[in-house]
């Protein structure tokens, strides 16, 4: 299970458990608001991901031949629940279920109304296309990410996210990110990430 942890002031809140500050809310494709403003620090949990079988495959360099879209190219999962299957089409096997709205995949493939995506852990198979959206996402894949007020590493620090931690991307530059979760923005370098490109600058 994964946390953003806030920080208030000079000090670092202490982690869930350990002392009674923290107000849980998971971050399964739910909105999530504060509660009192920045003096109540909160947690964001961040749910395991699914369960998804190995391999991936090769996608078009250049734009899709359905959507004239970049392809590949990161988009966000629309639904919950989600059905992944070896092929463009229902009458291929289902392999597995995505349960967690939000989460950011890489489009490798078209076919007809079918998108092939490829997951953090280089999984790949074919989803409907609406039920993935535009909405731009990142997964915090360090084991402790930094959220800087400010894009270098002298800023002061605004929260701690650990891995697992879904946010949606505000920008790139060539080294860092701005990112928001809960209602959290933070600077954190590319590097850390997972849903963008280490080359990306965002919105062009």
């Amino acid at each position: 299970m994964a946390f953003l942890r806030m920080v208030l002031g000079l000090g670092l809140c202490a982690g869930l458990g350990l002392s009674g500050l923290f107000a849980s809310a998971q971050v399964a494709g739910q909105s999530g608001g504060q509660s009192g403003g920045l003096s109540a620090p909160q947690t964001l949990t961040a749910p395991q991901a699914p369960a998804s079988p190995g391999g991936s495959r090769s996608g078009a360099i250049g734009v899709g031949p359905v959507t004239n879209l970049p392809m590949p190219r990161y988009v966000s999962l629309r639904s919950d629940e989600i059905n992944v299957r070896r092929g463009p089409g229902l009458e291929y096997r289902m392999d597995w279920v995505f349960r967690r709205a939000g989460l950011p995949v890489r489009v490798i493939g078209e076919y007809r109304d079918w998108r092939q995506i490829v997951d953090s852990d280089n999984a790949s198979g074919w989803v409907y296309h609406s039920l993935l959206t535009g909405r731009r996402t990142v997964l915090v894949t360090a084991e402790r990410a930094r959220l800087l007020r400010q894009p270098e590493t002298a800023a002061a620090l605004r929260a701690e996210a650990e891995t697992g931690v879904v946010a949606d991307l505000r920008q790139c530059g060539r080294d860092w990110c701005e990112i928001e979760a809960d209602d959290v923005v933070g600077w954190v370098p590319k590097e850390v990430l997972w849903g963008v490109d280490r080359g990306e600058i965002w919105p062009r």
